[in-house]
């Protein structure tokens, strides 16, 4: 009886064949790569990051006790740091510029993603030189890292570029500010009957034009990527059906890059967050130099840090709000 349960189990096993291999769907297998990409840069993260965010966070909740032979003694302080940081002696200053650090970054996310918008559209059209264009406003990202970017941070001329008062050419009066009245722009928009807020706001973006070009570049890439996945088909249909390129770009371009435009919100905000010129960043440095600065400005850096995350919530709401995704079959 033995034998033949096992003869019919041996004879349903070799009817039943070899296992077929589970093939993995092509969305997992682009997911397995995914992570393969980013892999070294999670190792890095890992083992270089994070420790030293770990570091600051818990300098910042310490005050630093430096020992005769050498060294120093750290000693948990609590939130006492923060509290010197936010209404201490450094609390006045922090504030203003912190003030200051926010409302020009708010300025500056709207200008950077309207002309990087507008560059990509313009860069996306059939043109001769095409490829060209796209590399020289790519150029000042390039410029901008590593070695070229310490070299640039000693450049005169580039003080006075970032200078909103110009050049001064000893006659009174300062590039910049050539540049606004040739264009007549606080006149036409007085003639317009607009605010003189929105005049001012204008005027500051024109004075800061080399500043929102130099950092639009990888914000333009990405739009332009965008603008690329877009199907021709699309469009086709909405020539056939009669729109105008307003209409097109309103109701197919802008919902279609959407999603784009969330990234490059968020990404510019880090990147205001990280950029040698941030107000706040140079303010907590200053204070990180001085006799006993280290804890306080680590308490100022995470008490930014927090507000930066904050912002790029209320962002990410925003526009996460109007985002348009497209479906597509499986």
């Amino acid at each position: 009886m033995t034998n033949n349960l096992k003869l019919n189990q041996t004879l349903s096993a070799k009817s039943a064949g070899p296992k077929k291999r589970k093939i993995a769907s092509l969305d997992r297998r682009k997911a397995r790569a995914g992570w393969i990409f980013v892999l070294p840069f999670i190792i890095g993260f890992i083992l270089v990051y994070v420790p030293m965010v770990f570091d600051s966070i818990k300098l910042s909740f310490t005050e630093l006790k430096y020992l005769p032979g050498g060294g120093y003694d750290p000693q948990w302080v609590g939130f006492d740091n923060y509290a010197e940081a936010l209404l201490g002696e450094y609390a006045e200053n922090f504030i203003k510029t912190l003030g200051s650090g926010l409302l020009k970054m708010l300025f500056d996310i709207p200008a950077i993603l309207i002309f990087s918008l507008f560059m990509a559209v313009l860069l996306n059209q059939k043109m001769v030189g095409r490829a060209a264009f796209r590399a020289i406003f790519f150029i000042p990202v390039v410029l901008s890292t590593g070695i070229m970017e310490s070299i640039d941070a000693q450049n005169i001329l580039n003080d006075y570029m970032d200078n909103p008062n110009g050049i001064d050419d000893g006659t009174g009066s300062s590039a910049a500010s050539e540049i606004v009245t040739a264009l007549d722009i606080e006149n036409l928009f007085a003639g317009m009957k607009i605010g003189t807020k929105l005049t001012t706001y204008v005027v500051t973006m024109v004075n800061d034009i080399f500043n929102i070009v130099n950092r639009s570049g990888v914000q333009m890439l990405i739009f332009l990527a965008a603008l690329q996945s877009i199907s021709p088909a699309i469009y086709e249909s909405c020539r056939i059906d009669g729109a105008t390129s307003w209409e097109t770009f309103w109701k197919i371009t802008l919902p279609m890059i959407s999603p784009m435009i969330l990234v490059n919100a968020v990404y510019t905000v880090i990147d205001s967050f990280t950029t040698n010129s941030n107000l706040v960043m140079q303010y907590v440095s200053e204070i990180y130099t001085k006799s006993g600065g280290q804890t306080i400005s680590s308490a100022m850096a995470w008490v930014y840090f927090l507000i930066i995350i904050l912002i790029v919530g209320v962002i990410g709401a925003i526009c996460s709000a109007f985002v348009f995704y497209q479906k597509r079959d499986m």
